[in-house]
């Protein structure tokens, strides 16, 4: 039998099989709260499906183990998932329209503002580049404003400039929330985490992030140093 979960734990252990096979073997993920856990690792090893797992979402595969996650949960999926007769300001809103409650007007026009896409508020997605759907997608999550958010990167459709100034803005807003991102960009690990979690075939492990306060400038010494650690761990790993 399972041992009862810690008061308010978040997390989960387990294993994923998709048929006989196994996705990743047995592992343990605890995210302390209001904490930003980044989540690095190879395609295909199983990072999304973490996600979707907190999420209460399926998976298409099949899971043994234990799921605990006593909060709302805000989740920015790879796809945009856009609906198209909808314009760039109800797609934001959408969750407070699929609740049937009305959205906080002046929070979404500051969120729009802030992500840059007040002047496309009335356009609709295929008026829209891959940037600006994602950038959407990232209002839409930051207008939940739910204490545990999943971002499955979240920021990798954006150029340089535009991806430092969403990362900024995620940490301002996200701040004192608990936040799971999977990412492929160690520099956005090292610049947003508290923790760094790399899961590999082997499995998962923890990694230290700079001891100073996120957002940090992305030429911070200690911030480069995290990135070619992070970087040549995961080149030994494809290695191996």
């Amino acid at each position: 039998m399972n041992a009862p979960a810690a008061q308010g734990t978040i997390g989960l252990s387990g294993q994923v099989r998709i048929g006989e096979r196994p996705l990743f073997p047995p592992l343990r993920l605890t995210l302390p709260r209001g904490t930003w856990t980044a989540l690095l690792g190879d395609s295909g090893v199983g990072k999304s499906t973490l996600l979707r797992l907190l999420a209460g979402l399926p998976i298409g595969g099949r899971f043994a183990g234990r799921i605990d996650n006593p909060l709302p949960v805000a989740l920015m999926a790879q796809d945009p998932g856009l609906l198209p007769w909808l314009d760039v300001r109800q797609n934001a809103a959408l969750g407070s329209r699929l609740r049937g409650t009305r959205a906080d007007a002046a929070r979404l026009d500051d969120i729009l503002i802030r992500t840059g896409l007040q002047d496309h508020a009335h356009k609709r997605p295929a008026q829209l580049s891959g940037g600006q759907r994602q950038r959407v997608a990232l209002a839409r999550t930051l207008m939940e404003d739910r204490p545990l958010v999943l971002l499955d990167e979240p920021f990798s459709a954006l150029d340089m400039r535009l991806r430092l100034a969403m990362q900024d803005l995620a940490a301002e807003l996200l701040c004192g929330r608990t936040v799971l991102m999977v990412t492929h960009d160690p520099a956005e690990a090292a610049r947003l985490s508290d923790r760094i979690a790399v899961l590999t075939a082997g499995g998962l492990t923890l990694t230290e992030a700079p001891r100073s306060p996120a957002p940090r400038a992305p030429d911070d010494p200690r911030v480069l140093a995290c990135q070619g650690a992070l970087m040549a761990r995961l080149m030994a790993q494809d290695s191996a």
